[in-house]
């Protein structure tokens, strides 16, 4: 009886479960018609509790009845209805309908999202859930006792899952996408391949079912709708007519039907270059010209053939397989430009030759074997080249010359001629000149007009045997220029020198060589040149021919032996011999020499080893001995050694001969820019009797006052002054006093009168004092002093008949 009820529950629920699936079929399909959403496939999860009743022993177990029957619960996503799903109901055999019995949600979402009805046991979801954030919640029920909030029931777990409806359109994650594909491509290569992702659930439905479609690019390109494969959709796209495409790609939800949600990306493609393109010159011929003056190397003209192609399928390689002109021109490629630059090899002479004709070819040096067939990868042009005439200098006819001439041939011999002409269409005239830093002497000349080149003077082979000159020719007219030629000339050979010894060493012979023995074997040079089968023959000269001393032989091979003719040879008779020997070239005209052999007497020993070839005296005169030598030597660079020293030491500054105390100091500068006070300025320095003249009585003025007058004169100082018919006298006076002064300074020297004022021996020559103080000096002597002391004695002489003259104005 209590199983019936359950089963009729679950069939109930069962009823109501497919009552919410057809309901959320018609919602799905409500919204299928909006948004798209796929369908739902609902089941169902039974979960039960097993209970054991416990029995006496031996008491037989039965098994346990289920306590808690529900499905597993859907909720349909991003519902907006005016109230909230009925998620589900729940609900325990032990609930007797009474209200005793409460029931708990807990676990995802419990409370906030999902509410539960805690005496029916009905669950609500109270807010829109989105597939895509979570797509299943599980929560835990239980029935407790309300009253005490027991559980009745363990707590067992239940999932709630999201149904998923078309919200999401496709996405390409990684677009805008680039791709690259070669020119020329067959139809159907493929290019690249695009995926779109949809974030529904791709398990039910077909909202994640996705379809590709292109938009824009046909009929270049086009897309496979299952996989995204974009392929080549025509033959032969060419690079150089378009590079670029830009492609349009749609991926749509629903398996492409109405009412998916689509994505689009741009895809730009380019196509990349192939080798499908020969080069091309653009003219079929080149003009081109060149001067007669132009150098070997110079460049002449460029051409270039145009290949639409890039890199190396566009680099151009050219040679020249045709023409007159292949030995007088050469081509090489501009590595920058990859131009064909076309120089010139060889002079051109536009008398000679006038034009050339040359043809080159360019070709590919990279060729594609899928395109060879559309070749060839080459092309050929022509290129003319015209000469043009250029005023050259003159030419010689040959490049250089060589001559010979006699040396001491008289002055104005002919050498020989050079000869150049103007190899120009006028054919203007030539003069001819020597540059003279190529014959700094002037050996030569050379007759402006026909090229003859004459001596100057004599030459001498042996002082130079070869001369090597320029002769320049000029072109008279036009630009007036010139070449040069070398003239090589050589000095033939005269025999105009005689032949002498070799070696002019003396030969020393012992005083007891014998008889027939050949003491030296001499041999000869000669400054010309020798010809061939040429040799010099010795002999005695005749003068000396019938001596008995020495004898020549001559030995037919340039050399001659010297035989000893007697024995007894003495070095105190006689120590030296001289032999003249007369020496003969043979050549033409035969020269000859006389030549003059010395041979020295030596005394030898037991093996005719040679000791002493000097003359021995009879009488040595007396010496010194080695030690006795050495001795002077020594003592005379000692006494040269104190010389030198004394000579340094005389060189230095005498030091003065009387010592003074520290306090005279005589060499002292005193410098101040102001005036007045006399002493009173000095007090810092003690300048003895050279400051006072008191001092040389032995009495010091004090320094702290200004000195009076405590002392009567030197007899006669002050009136001889005064006396005196010139000043001189009184000069020479102190001169003589000075130099019979046995204090006085062996020097000349300053002597510095540094006290000055009233009271002062020496009186004050001031006449800022004078004439502002009160004096008892008389100076009417001044006029007797000379004309040089005129101007004093006007000033000072006549100083009462001023005074006086005051007085009068007072008293008037």
């Amino acid at each position: 009886m209590a199983m019936l009820p359950l089963r009729a529950f679950m069939v109930l629920v069962g009823i109501s479960a497919l009552c919410s699936v057809a309901l959320g079929t018609r919602r799905g399909n409500v919204a299928l018609d909006q948004r798209g959403h796929r369908h739902r496939h609902p089941g169902h999860l039974s979960l039960h509790r097993h209970r054991q009743r416990a029995g006496k022993e031996g008491q037989v177990l039965h098994r346990s009845k289920r306590g808690w029957v529900w499905n597993q619960f859907f909720v349909i996503e991003e519902y907006t209805g005016p109230d909230s799903v009925l998620v589900g109901r729940l609900h325990s055999d032990v609930d007797s309908g009474v209200g005793n019995i409460k029931y708990i949600l807990s676990g995802e979402g419990a409370g906030t999202i999902f509410v539960i009805d805690d005496k029916t046991g009905n669950i609500h979801a109270t807010k829109t859930l989105d597939r895509e954030e979570q797509a299943q919640y599980t929560l835990t029920a239980q029935a407790v006792n309300r009253d005490t909030n027991k559980p009745l029931e363990p707590p067992s777990e239940f999932i709630v899952k999201v149904q998923d409806i078309n919200d999401n359109p496709p996405e390409f994650l990684h677009g805008p996408y680039y791709a690259r594909v070669p020119e020329m491509s067959n139809v159907g290569t493929s290019v690249m391949q695009v995926t779109a992702t949809d974030a529904d659930d791709p398990t039910y439905g077909n909202s994640a079912r996705l379809v590709y479609s292109i938009l824009q690019g046909q009929p270049y390109f086009s897309v496979e709708p299952q996989t995204g494969i974009i392929r080549t959709a025509l033959p032969n796209m060419d690079r150089e007519a378009r590079q670029e495409y830009d492609v349009l790609i749609q991926a749509k939800d629903m398996g492409g039907h109405m009412g998916g949600l689509s994505g689009t990306t741009q895809v730009k493609i380019t196509l990349t270059d192939v080798n499908d393109n020969p080069p091309k010159f653009p003219q079929s011929v080149y003009p081109m010209s060149v001067s007669e003056d132009k150098v070997p190397g110079e460049e002449v003209g460029r051409l270039k053939a145009k290949d639409p192609d890039l890199g190396d399928n566009g680099m151009v390689n050219y040679r020249l397989i045709d023409g007159d002109g292949l030995g007088m021109f050469e081509m090489s490629t501009d590595s920058e430009t990859r131009e064909a630059v076309i120089k010139l090899k060889k002079h051109v002479d536009f008398e000679t030759k006038r034009s050339y004709t040359l043809k080159v070819e360019g070709s590919n040096p990279y060729i594609d074997p899928q395109y060879i067939a559309w070749g060839p990868y080459k092309d050929e042009a022509t290129i003319k080249i015209s000469v043009e005439d250029a005023d050259e200098p003159p030419a010689f006819v040959a490049p250089s010359y060589t001559f010979e001439v006699a040396e001491n041939a008289p002055e104005g011999t002919q050498v020989g001629r050079v000869h150049a002409k103007d190899t120009d269409v006028a054919n203007n005239p030539v003069r001819y000149m020597i540059p003279l830093y190529t014959d700094i002497e002037q050996f030569f000349s050379v007759n402006a007009d026909d090229g003859m080149i004459l001596t100057t003077r004599p030459l001498d082979r042996e002082a130079q045997p070869w001369h090597n000159i320029s002769v320049s020719a000029t072109e008279i007219g036009g630009h007036h220029q010139d070449t040069k030629v070398r003239v090589n000339i050589k000095v033939k050979d005269v025999n105009d020198n005689p032949p002498e010894f070799a070696t002019n060493n003396e030969v020393l012979m012992c005083e007891t060589v014998m008889p027939g023995k050949v003491i030296e074997t001499v041999s000869a040079v000669d400054k010309d040149e020798m010809a061939h089968r040429q040799h010099f023959t010795f002999s005695l000269a005749p003068e000396v021919t019938h001596n008995h001393n020495f004898s020549v032989k001559d030995n037919r091979d340039s050399t001659a032996s010297i035989y000893v003719l007697r024995k007894g040879f003495l070095r105190a008779t006689q120590d030296v011999y001289y032999l003249p020997i007369e020496i003969n070239d043979n050549g033409f005209p035969a020269m000859s020499s006389t030549n003059t052999l010395t041979i020295r007497v030596c005394s030898c020993d037991s093996r005719d080893t040679i000791l002493s070839c000097n003359v021995e005296p009879y009488v040595l005169p007396a010496g010194l001995s080695t030690g006795a030598l050495i001795a002077i030597l020594a003592c005379i660079v000692i006494l040269l050694a104190i010389v030198v020293l004394f000579v340094a030491l005389r060189r230095q500054k005498k030091e003065p001969l009387i010592v003074f105390e520290e306090e005279d100091i005589r060499e002292n500068i005193i410098t101040y820019d102001d005036e007045g006070g006399g002493e009173e300025d000095t007090e810092a320095f003690d300048i003895a009797t050279l400051q006072n003249p008191d001092g040389a009585n032995g009495f010091l003025p004090r320094k702290d006052i200004k000195p009076e007058l405590q002392f009567p004169l030197r007899p006669g100082a002050g009136h001889t002054a005064a006396n005196s018919v010139d000043v001189d006298d009184f000069i020479k006076s102190r001169i003589a006093e000075a130099d019979g002064d046995p204090t006085a300074p062996p020097y000349d020297s300053i002597q510095i009168y540094g006290y000055e004022g009233r009271g002062s021996l020496a009186g004050s020559l001031s006449s800022l004092e004078s004439v502002t103080t009160e004096s008892d000096l008389d100076y009417d002597y001044l006029q007797s002093w000379g004309p040089r002391f005129k101007k004093l004695a006007d000033l000072y002489g006549t100083k009462d008949c001023y005074m006086d003259d005051d007085d009068d104005d007072e008293d008037s």
